[in-house]
């Protein structure tokens, strides 16, 4: 019987083939991501402050969009005194909420990604929503630009 198995053995290691990568093997897919990286990182490294503009445009987009659900809910969008705070908690003052969500319409109010709170204001039925970006003061150009929703 161990003869038999034994000769089973040796048929099966006959058949099996080595585990594991060769030298060369490694080396291609070492310089496969060696060429990857050189032509990606930079383009990442290198752009920090329009990756920051990007973001900026993003929250204003997801605010305007709880802006415009808290509108559909009350009839208007929150006052400038009540701000954007009322889209995290129900807001006191006029215009009174008439349908104010329990959940609210943001789980907590974003800041851009210089730090700062995002600008808004009410005039009636339009809102200024907005940043200033990367210099934190109006007007300015490249990543300094205010960043507004009534201009993305």
């Amino acid at each position: 019987m161990k003869q038999k198995g034994n000769a089973a053995l040796k048929g099966q290691r006959g058949l099996v083939k080595s585990k594991g990568f060769t030298l060369i093997e490694i080396m291609v897919v070492v310089v496969i991501l060696g060429i990857l990286g050189a032509l990606i990182v930079p383009n990442f490294i290198g752009r920090p402050d329009e990756a920051r503009v990007e973001a900026a445009k993003s929250d204003i987009h997801a605010i305007a969009n709880a802006l415009e659900l808290y509108r559909l809910d009350n009839s208007n969008y929150p006052s400038s005194d009540q701000n954007l705070d009322a889209l995290v908690s129900e807001p006191s003052g006029y215009p009174e909420p008439r349908n104010w969500s329990p959940d609210g319409y943001l789980k907590k109010l974003p800041r851009d990604p210089w730090g700062e709170p995002y600008g808004y204001f009410n005039e009636e039925r339009n809102f200024d929503l907005y940043s200033y970006g990367a210099d934190r003061k109006e007007g300015g150009e490249g990543v300094d630009a205010d960043i507004r929703y009534s201009e993305l």
